[in-house]
């Protein structure tokens, strides 16, 4: 079972990946597009990605995670309980336990899996030297072990299960639509793997993919519980009571 920290420890551990977070997105977005990889010139530029569209909700989340524990430093423990720092860490856990876990780990493992398996489905080798082999993995490796650090170092509360499932379902059909769209104005695949399917063949690929996220998010939940078996859902460090 892990223990929490002070406010301080918290700060400073986030302040660090927030600001990893925001240059890798830098250097992203600094990116220059080619004839062969046209990239984010093309219809829908890089929000057409999901990994891209993880690297913006990361950042985005950091961000928040690094403003809560300011308001944390600086105001008295009374008015922590109530009004926007209580809304504020409700929002935390709700992007968290939704969004930046489940869908930060299904981008490291659908991108890893899909990348041993046939590369050129997904990472084709010419990106090589359009994309630095370190931004490749600050991309779609280290946004797992970041996610499973912060799960490790502050709990976070789940909500209902239904809740927490509908909710990425939602993004799912949201993205789906948005790259099947994507399809339809442009022409063109957001992922090479697409262009290789049969019809039959994408819908099924798109089918497992959508479905895996659910696994994703219960997974995380009992990691959570296991994690924090006696101060779940707590927002930060615990006071120790007196004997």
């Amino acid at each position: 079972m892990a223990t929490t920290m002070s406010w301080a420890s918290y700060l400073l551990i986030h302040l660090v990946i927030f600001s990893w977070y925001v240059f890798t997105l830098s250097a992203n977005c600094s990116l220059k597009s080619t004839e062969i990889h046209p990239g984010a010139k093309t219809f829908g530029g890089r929000w057409k990605y999901l990994t891209f569209l993880n690297l913006v909700l990361q950042t985005v989340f950091f961000g928040l995670v690094v403003l809560i524990d300011i308001i944390h430093l600086i105001l008295p423990s009374k008015s922590l309980k109530c009004g926007v720092p209580l809304l504020l860490v409700k929002l935390r856990d709700t992007i968290f336990t939704i969004l930046a876990f489940p869908i930060g780990t299904f981008v490291f493992l659908s991108f890893w899996s899909i990348y041993h398996y046939d590369r050129e489905m997904v990472y084709p080798k010419f990106l090589d030297d359009i994309i630095p082999s370190w931004l490749n993995h600050a991309l779609h490796t280290v946004i797992l072990p970041l996610a499973l650090l912060q799960m490790y170092i502050q709990p976070h509360r789940y909500g209902s299960k239904m809740r927490g499932i509908l909710g990425l379902a939602f993004f799912s059909a949201v993205y789906l639509g948005w790259v099947l769209w994507v399809h339809h104005a442009a022409g063109i695949w957001v992922y090479p793997i697409m262009e290789r399917l049969s019809p039959v063949g994408l819908v099924i690929f798109l089918g497992v993919a959508c479905i895996t996220l659910a696994p994703l998010y219960l997974l995380g939940e009992k990691l959570n519980h296991k994690i924090w078996r006696s101060t779940a859902g707590s927002a930060g460090p615990q006071k120790k009571k007196k004997k």
